[in-house]
């Protein structure tokens, strides 16, 4: 069997040319989204996404303080989310079962998706996503438009069935963003549905644009936001650090031509400059080997009691090009005489070596998260007032 480089495969996933559209798509049979078990999360079947979502707020001066957190008791808007490459099944597709281990299915809707509970419906199908083993070259390359076609089949059963006229937002993440990107502009874009958008949020996906515009590239009629108020409107970055940015080997951060360039959308600063970040980091971050432990949140070593904890004023983000991409930078404000950690984990580093051209990827959602939902909230009351 052909083995793959982790970086190159993992660059292919992401930009969306893995995987054959082989006959497999065509002769897989289609997934029955009218059945609960064919979906992570939907109204009626809440198990995954009905979780402890309680987090520790660290205080600059090493205080903790719980934040508890509460579903919303009625929307009128719906979430809909596109999960990443989380599948450890040992095949070029996922199957249909979501895994429990760290970073599979359960968990990642859980870190990424289940919070946007506080303003929306969540919908979050399960589908044959192409797998982690076949990212590292360990199987055949998978099928991404099986994939596809699945996302396609369970947005389509959505809106037959769930929307009946409600707005959506639609969000992903790395493959999910991929999908989304086709979904958006196959079945969105200039189309009847695209007036029950209230945004999309897509994170670590090259979404592009017409260079110095804020349309064209993926999409032709709908644009960046630019203020929390405006809808319609698409949320895409991709992270890197401050002091990483993207290298001539990125795959993430540089466009495909040279009149394109990768959208940045500051989440805390949808209209531009360097603005606080609202994160929600795992309190224990999930262990893969060669990765070093996440430092104690604090200088006393104080036992963080919940499974998020959120860390207001540590984290800053500014849409910055370097002349080789574009890409939201990271700021970490380390301060060695307060009692708070002054390092975030999120490099991917398979070898204990990071892995620099890939960024802040894995904590692309979870370092924006609680200003995505800000967003989300205000883009939501504009929708309804529309």
């Amino acid at each position: 069997m052909q083995r793959f480089g982790f970086a190159a495969t993992l660059g292919l996933i992401l930009l969306g040319t893995a995987g054959a559209a082989s006959a497999r798509a065509e002769t897989a049979p289609p997934v029955d989204y009218a059945k609960a078990e064919s979906w992570l999360c939907r109204p009626g079947h809440m198990e995954p996404c009905k979780t402890d979502l309680s987090a520790t707020i660290v205080a600059a001066d090493g205080s903790l303080t719980r934040e508890t957190w509460r579903t919303a008791a009625w929307s009128k808007i719906d979430c809909f989310y596109v999960y990443p490459t989380a599948s450890t099944d040992m095949a070029p597709n996922s199957d249909l079962i979501p895994g429990t281990r760290p970073r599979e299915e359960i968990p990642v809707v859980q870190q990424q998706f289940a919070r946007f509970g506080s303003i929306c419906r969540l919908f979050a199908p399960m589908y044959r996503s192409t797998t982690v083993p076949q990212m590292r070259g360990q199987v055949p390359p998978g099928d991404r438009n099986l994939a596809y076609q699945d996302v396609r089949a369970a947005w389509n059963h959505y809106l037959a069935h769930d929307n009946k006229g409600r707005g959506v937002i639609l969000i992903g993440h790395s493959q999910g963003t991929g999908h989304l990107k086709r979904l958006i502009a196959e079945e969105i874009d200039g189309k009847p549905a695209q007036k029950l958008l209230v945004s999309a949020m897509l994170a670590g996906g090259n979404v592009e644009v017409a260079r110095g515009s804020d349309r064209g590239g993926d999409f032709q009629s709908i644009p960046l936001c630019r203020n929390a108020s405006q809808t319609g409107c698409v949320v895409a970055w991709v992270t890197f650090r401050d002091n990483l940015p993207p290298g001539e080997k990125a795959w993430l951060g540089k466009p495909s031509a040279p009149d394109r360039q990768v959208a940045c959308t500051n989440p805390a600063a949808l209209g531009g400059g360097k603005a606080v970040l609202k994160p929600y980091f795992f309190a224990t971050f999930p262990l893969l080997p060669g990765e070093p432990a996440q430092k104690p949140w604090t200088s006393s070593g104080a036992a963080v009691t919940t499974p998020w904890v959120t860390t207001p004023g540590l984290v800053s983000a500014e849409c910055r090009d370097n002349g080789i991409g574009s890409y939201l930078a990271i700021s970490v404000y380390a301060d060695p005489a307060d009692a708070r950690v002054d390092e975030i984990k999120g490099d991917i580093m398979p070898n204990g070596q990071i892995m620099a051209e890939w960024g802040l990827h894995m904590i692309d959602t979870d370092v924006t998260l609680g200003s995505l939902i800000d967003v989300a909230a205000e883009q939501s009351k504009a929708w309804k007032r529309r």
